[in-house]
């Protein structure tokens, strides 16, 4: 088991010591191996997961490794499934990048099982595959927008933007003030990716069909302008001058810290970063508000579903990792996860509430899901397909290596290689 628990794993440890005494007894003691990514909220909550789970089953014991986020992290769990030396149960993407690992032939269905039936069907269409359902959440749904540090934005007087031309102004006082106006992390290429994929509600309300016709061949980047628009808008970004000075070696650690303190006005970002900040910076944690990104006209959130736990066929120890499954998609989990990172989002399991008091940045996200708020999924849980080389041209155009017309032509070819090699029509 991890030989240092977090502060929450060993409260969790005492709450639920208790349970161990009526823990049923196993034939024999079972060790299991877990896969995750090294995420700085992801560990955490995963140590607190395992803490508390071993000590209501004391006769199950978990191994708990990480792994690189980003594409070096999608090879390692590909060549695992490949070779037959996944662990025991791992955590990975839902969406377009859980089809790309070939669930129905190197993964465990869990259609049946009991848990299943708190879990919310927008949740299980993005972890489905050929009628069976692989997947448990254990996280939040997410936007991915604009994280905003509220002190500049009280010392500017700006106000919350809702149009492209409104934010690009905010940024342009935000930089006369010489202050750095948006933070980006190409140290971790991942997070390069954000500009074009959270705009992806503002191409869906332009181009109501784009996903179905992307997915079709028929609609590309580089022929649909508002798809385009994303790719614009990250190249219109560096051209005016307004990120960080080291954005080349930057890292998402840092990300989060400089907008955070203030270092940094904006961060383009998914909402889980809420708990990274959280967890590094708490004094910080009530500074920082989110919005989503603006589009030329329309306004709403590009949302996200969680990643899940998925056990591999490989496993030799199916009923354990069954039962570490099911006590991550419960409300058990969810109070655990509240308690180690915060709040992050809207939970998809029955059960499983947001405390009253919720960060700023988390309030600002729940209207886009409140009853006539203003969401769409990401595109990746829409289409199978996402290419892999879009972390690599985003970097390229935020970098002015490459211009935003060449990077969107780029990534078509590289979708067409993921399509081909999915076998979908029209490619």
């Amino acid at each position: 088991m991890t030989a240092n628990f977090t502060k929450t794993a060993r409260f969790a440890v005492g709450l639920l010591a208790f349970t161990a005494l009526s823990a049923p007894s196993w034939a024999q003691s079972v060790n299991l191996t877990l896969l995750i990514d090294n995420g700085p909220q992801t560990v955490p909550v995963f140590e607190a997961y395992v803490a508390a789970f071993e000590v209501a089953n004391p006769e199950i014991s978990i191994d708990i490794e990480t792994r690189p986020g980003g594409g070096e992290g999608d090879n390692i769990v590909k060549t695992r499934l490949a070779t037959g030396v996944m662990a025991d149960v791992f955590t990975y993407n839902s969406g377009s990048l859980f089809q790309a690992i070939n669930p129905q032939q190197n993964l465990l269905p869990l259609t049946n099982e009991p848990w299943q039936a708190n879990v919310q069907d927008s949740f299980k269409s993005v972890v489905s595959s050929g009628g069976e359902v692989y997947g448990a959440p254990y996280a939040t749904a997410m936007g991915g927008g604009i994280l905003y540090n509220i002190p500049i934005y009280n010392e500017l007087d700006l106000e919350v933007p809702t149009t492209w031309d409104e934010f690009m102004a905010n940024n342009e006082k935000i930089k006369a003030a010489g202050k750095v106006a948006v933070i980006q992390t190409y140290g971790d290429t991942w997070t390069s990716q954000l500009f074009v994929l959270a705009d992806y509600y503002n191409v869906q309300a332009a181009v109501p069909a784009f996903a179905e016709e992307y997915t079709a061949g028929t609609a590309k980047y580089a022929t649909t302008p508002a798809a385009m628009s994303g790719f614009e808008r990250l190249e219109a970004v560096s051209k005016a001058g307004y990120m960080n000075e080291d954005f080349g070696a930057a890292k998402y650690s840092d990300g989060i810290r400089m907008v955070a303190n203030g270092e940094g006005a904006h961060y383009p970002m998914l909402t889980f970063a809420i708990g990274a900040i959280a967890e590094g910076n708490p004094e910080h944690l009530a500074d920082v508000g989110f919005f989503a990104q603006p589009g030329d006209s329309s306004n709403g959130l590009t949302t996200w579903m969680p990643d899940s736990l998925y056990i591999p066929q490989s496993t030799s120890n199916e009923e354990a990792a069954k039962k570490f499954a099911a006590f991550v998609a419960s409300p058990e989990a969810c109070a655990i996860r509240n308690d180690t990172v915060g709040a992050t989002g809207p939970y998809l399991i029955s059960g499983c509430d947001l405390p009253a008091d919720v960060p700023p940045a988390v309030s600002d996200m729940l209207p886009y899901f409140a009853d006539g708020g203003n969401n769409a999924p990401a595109l990746e849980f829409l289409s199978p397909i996402k290419g892999p080389a879009l972390e690599q041209i985003t970097v390229e155009v935020g970098s002015g290596i490459r211009s935003a017309a060449d990077g969107a032509a780029l990534y078509d070819q590289d979708v067409r290689k993921q399509a081909q090699q999915l076998g979908l029509e029209g490619w």
